[in-house]
């Protein structure tokens, strides 16, 4: 840090960093250093992973008739973080299991991986969804699935989330109509892992996560302002016309 404010704040160049390769990334999984010339990687293909019927996370597109999935989000009993969440001093990679077991979880997941492969840079999730609600929270998880089913978060569950009404502008705030599809938007940030040979890449969609972030009553009041927790009937599309994916960097070198 000392080395970067010298650098970018005092102009010194005659220092250890001036001396390295622009970009320096940790990756988990393969717990490695690794420097580059450039951003992204050279090497990195923008690779979409679909959401597809039965839980499946594929590389192959969705046929034209098949079936979305749908789940009844209620915060009166949100998705709660397993391990505590930020009031209880709680961050980092943990398990996500239990949260997959619920109701209102959607989980896809891929085949396990018959080789290495690394993710590194910004990763995009595009979700077709309708809801019964006017205004609601749609929340994406990316989990690193080992063979013994342990399924880790490799973000905070605070990045990959939208509420609705702010889909198009944080400044212009847009109410839903209840039963329309609406292509959803999540941009993440920089994330590096290595998917290794036998683990599974997967999923969790859902519409909470307790504490984390606050609930969305589903009325389209201001939420500070309601009193009132209604129910909502959330629907994730993944066909054809309307295909569910994941969007990753991955590096191909």
């Amino acid at each position: 840090m000392l080395d970067w404010s010298d650098l970018h704040l005092r102009g010194v160049t005659a220092n250890r960093l001036s001396k390295e390769p622009p970009v320096r990334v940790f990756t988990m999984g393969s717990n490695r250093w690794r420097s580059a010339s450039e951003w992204p990687i050279p090497g990195t293909r923008r690779v979409a992973w679909y959401l597809r019927a039965g839980g499946r996370l594929s590389l192959d597109a969705p046929t034209a008739t098949e079936d979305s999935d749908s789940y009844v989000y209620d915060p009166s009993d949100p998705v709660v973080d397993p391990h505590g969440g930020p009031y209880a001093g709680v961050l980092g990679p943990f398990d996500q299991q239990p949260v997959g077991r619920r109701k209102d979880v959607l989980v896809f997941t891929t085949e396990p991986l018959r080789e290495d492969l690394e993710v590194t840079g910004n990763i995009e999730i595009r979700l077709w969804i309708a809801s019964s609600a006017p205004d609601t929270d749609f929340h994406v998880h990316l989990l690193d699935v080992e063979p013994d089913g342990r399924a880790w978060n490799l973000m905070s569950p605070t990045v990959a989330v939208v509420r609705a009404r702010y889909r198009n502008d944080e400044r212009h705030p847009e109410l839903m109509t209840p039963g329309r599809p609406y292509e959803l938007t999540f941009r993440l940030p920089i994330t590096s892992n290595c998917f290794l040979k036998g683990h599974r890449i997967r999923a969790h969609v859902m519409s909470s996560f307790f504490p984390h972030l606050d609930r969305n009553p589903n009325t389209g009041r201001p939420v500070p302002a309601e009193g009132r927790l209604v129910p909502a009937r959330q629907t994730i599309f993944h066909d054809a016309s309307r295909p569910s994916r994941l969007i990753l960097p991955e590096v191909h070198e």
